[in-house]
């Protein structure tokens, strides 16, 4: 699956928009880590993200210090800010958890959504596969994202969506490389699929079964990923 990004302004422009600069900074520096522009452990120096992005060091600093809160960057002693690596261990951990969370999230949103937000995950899973079939991944994972933020949302709760966008984001880098395997986002959709047709069919322990399946399957992935580019550093 591709990098590349379809159009648009340039990878790092802060453009003319109603959100706050200090959002479209972090915005911006979750894709470059996301891309691979920036890796685990890299630097991230103050003076040259600056320049990058042509923003003041209040709103640079407040999107780091945001990120650094979700764990996308942390703060050593004696060197600064990079971003945040990642121990085999670790990523078991979270994926397991997330196994847990997404699990639960399926069971009640085949028991708790409404015929709308029903209507509007099939459309968010029909932009997931449109995203596939373009062979780009970064609109790819703004895709899937974007499914697990209707999921979610269908819920209906909040302390279950914002534990599990926290481990999304600490597992932002090694999303990127998993989905990027080859094969593995064709299988993702099919997944997700699985999901989809249960919870439209209010099989709540389906769905719940779904999602993990689907987590697992991730793990397994992310897993090889994450040995590969341990052995190539």
């Amino acid at each position: 699956m591709s990098n590349a990004l379809p159009g648009g302004p340039p990878r790092f422009a802060i453009t003319r928009s109603a959100a706050p600069v200090r959002t479209q900074v972090e915005s911006l520096l979750r894709q470059a880590i996301l891309t691979g522009h920036f890796h685990p452990g890299d630097r991230l120096i103050e003076r040259e993200l600056r320049e990058l992005l042509g923003v003041s060091r209040t709103s640079l600093r407040e999107a780091l210090r945001r990120m650094e809160g979700h764990g996308l960057v942390v703060n050593i002693p004696q060197k600064g800010l990079v971003v945040a690596t990642m121990t085999p261990e670790e990523a078991e951990e979270i994926y397991q958890v997330r196994a847990t969370i997404e699990g639960l999230a399926g069971q009640l949103f085949a028991e708790r959504a409404s015929s709308e937000q029903q209507a509007a995950l099939q459309a968010a899973l029909a932009a997931v596969d449109g995203a596939q079939r373009a062979d780009v991944l970064p609109a790819f994972v703004a895709t899937k994202d974007h499914f697990y933020a209707v999921l979610f949302a269908g819920a209906g709760n909040g302390a279950l969506t914002a534990i599990a966008a926290s481990l999304r984001d600490r597992t932002a880098w090694l999303r990127s490389r998993t989905l990027a395997h080859p094969g593995r986002a064709a299988q993702s959709v099919a997944e997700m699929r699985c999901i989809l047709d249960a919870v439209l069919a209010r099989d709540g322990a389906g769905a719940a079964a779904a999602c993990r399946e689907h987590v697992h399957a991730a793990a397994v992935i992310a897993a090889q990923a994450l040995h590969l580019w341990q052995a190539s550093a």
